[in-house]
């Protein structure tokens, strides 16, 4: 698998703080990976560093497989448009001059690509209207334009959608999930609205107390969080034979537990458990949420 970017055992310390300690993460080319944590866990931090805003303590960071301290990482990180925190828009300009003087910034000589842009981002009927007079989810959109610039293939967001309105969520999924499908470009995307993330995310990288616990595929999550049954048994070699004359999906997690997926009739399973000399101990519906999972993984209840 072509990874956008790698880092291996990556610490950021702020004197005897550590607010990253031994972070490794993999986003797959392609992906939209969601990157979700805790206050204070670390996701700006990071992002910071891949960015180039910040130097990590220790650790390697690779963009498109090049390493954080080559000559060459520079060229690499060009490739890259990132909205940190806020967007960075200037107020008193237009939609239109933002990204002239983004394309200013980055020596880019042509504005021809600007209509296009704002045309994809929604914000080609703003004229002569002020930055200051936009919307938030106006805003967020021309940050996101102005990280455009330049044709990126890897797109990072901290918290897009943080603060917006259900429609104005709606138009950044819809942007998001295009720019990914349509455009090709990679979108390392934080946030701590996890539905929101389980709508787009194809990848997700869970990080607690500065470092990844758990990097998983959406389908591998999908797997975990989907309605299950947990049952205890006497005998699961008994349960397997039955299931599997029943034609039902199941996981043998020990001599006496399992998971049963699906729907499943109760009664009738319970009877020919017990016509073959094997007793239900327990048994319980399961079906998790992104949320709920991601709780269980680390703990506690806040989730920003």
């Amino acid at each position: 698998m072509e990874y956008v970017l790698r880092t291996t055992a990556v610490k950021k310390e702020y004197g005897h703080y550590k607010a990253l300690n031994g972070l490794s993460m993999n986003v797959p080319k392609g992906s939209i990976y969601g990157f979700v944590g805790k206050n204070g866990a670390g996701k700006t931090t990071l992002i910071r560093l891949v960015c180039g805003l910040q130097r990590p303590t220790d650790g390697e960071i690779e963009i498109y497989g090049v390493n954080y301290n080559d000559k060459a990482s520079l060229k690499a990180r060009r490739r890259m448009g990132a909205v940190v925190e806020t967007p960075s828009i200037y107020l008193d300009m237009t939609a239109e001059d933002n990204l002239k003087e983004q394309c200013r910034i980055l020596g880019i000589p042509s504005f021809d690509a600007i209509a296009d842009i704002l045309q994809l981002v929604g914000l080609a009927d703003t004229g002569k209207k002020k930055a200051r007079n936009f919307s938030l989810g106006m805003r967020q959109r021309l940050g996101i334009a102005v990280a455009l610039v330049g044709s990126p293939d890897f797109l990072i967001l901290d918290e897009p959608i943080n603060g917006l309105d259900p429609q104005g969520i709606v138009e950044m999924r819809e942007l998001l999930l295009y720019l990914n499908k349509e455009c090709g470009i990679t979108v390392l995307v934080s946030s701590h609205i996890l539905d929101e993330l389980s709508k787009i995310a194809t990848h997700f990288g869970f990080i607690d107390g500065g470092k990844i616990v758990k990097e998983i595929s959406a389908a591998q999550l999908e797997n975990s969080c989907r309605k299950r049954m947990e049952i205890t048994v006497t005998d699961t070699k008994i349960l397997s034979r039955v299931l599997d004359e029943l034609h039902i999906e199941y996981a043998i997690n020990s001599d006496a537990e399992a998971e049963i997926f699906g729907e499943i009739n109760v009664t009738e399973l319970t009877l020919r458990l017990h016509e073959n000399h094997c007793d239900v101990r327990s048994l319980r519906e399961r079906n998790e949420s992104l949320e709920a999972f991601y709780i269980n993984l680390v703990g506690g209840e806040s989730h920003a």
